[in-house]
């Protein structure tokens, strides 16, 4: 069974829609029980990453997390899913603590001539981890589809699974262990992104 967490702050019913396509057992569900009882879990996101963090502590998830994904279980993030791994974010007046257990920040885009923020629509993606098991037949500058103002700038190298450019290259997935987790939208990217999401559901 595969737990999409329920926190009042992601597209659940796309998300679920779409792996339930690719074959997935899914439960959207907020109890701490159901989701440490899954075989994998999913951690969907948008918004505003404070918010989003203060939805996760009330409804009892937050602490559990780290929890999660030392167990072991296949870790599907997504968006603002991703951005909470990291150490903080810089979204807000001052700096938000995330999880810790991806090393790196969550930054703004600078202001670029040309480069509208958010990042907003399709846009080409490139493997850094060509091999990842959820990126199995996902080819370099294949289209994938994003929506952010935010960035994730992972400490490690080995950490970035694929990136994307936007005025400068940044990262678009991450991936260590049995963590993957994404900047682009897998359920609105079309063929790629159910690709990627059946590739987890048969992980």
């Amino acid at each position: 069974m595969i737990a999409i967490i329920d926190y009042a702050m992601g597209n659940l019913h796309s998300v679920n829609k779409a792996i339930e396509k690719c074959g997935g057992d899914t439960l959207i569900t907020s109890s701490k029980e159901e989701i440490l009882k899954a075989d994998k879990v999913v951690l969907p996101g948008v918004g505003a990453i404070g918010k989003a963090k203060e939805a996760l502590i009330d409804y009892g998830i937050w602490e559990i997390l780290p929890q999660i994904v030392e167990s072991g279980k296949p870790f599907l993030g997504i968006c603002l899913g991703m951005q909470m791994l990291f150490d903080y974010s810089e979204e807000g007046e001052q700096s938000i603590e995330g999880l810790g257990i991806i090393p790196g920040a969550i930054k703004m885009f600078p202001k670029m001539k040309n480069f509208k923020v958010p990042h907003m629509g399709w846009n080409q993606i490139q493997l850094n981890q060509a091999d990842h098991p959820y990126l199995k037949n996902i080819s370099n500058n294949d289209y994938a589809y994003f929506v952010h103002s935010f960035y994730a700038e992972p400490k490690n190298e080995s950490d970035i699974a694929v990136s994307c450019n936007y005025g400068f290259t940044f990262t678009a997935a991450v991936a260590r262990d049995n963590i993957f987790a994404s900047q682009f939208h897998p359920e609105k990217s079309q063929a790629i992104g159910l690709t990627i999401l059946k590739n987890f559901v048969e992980a």
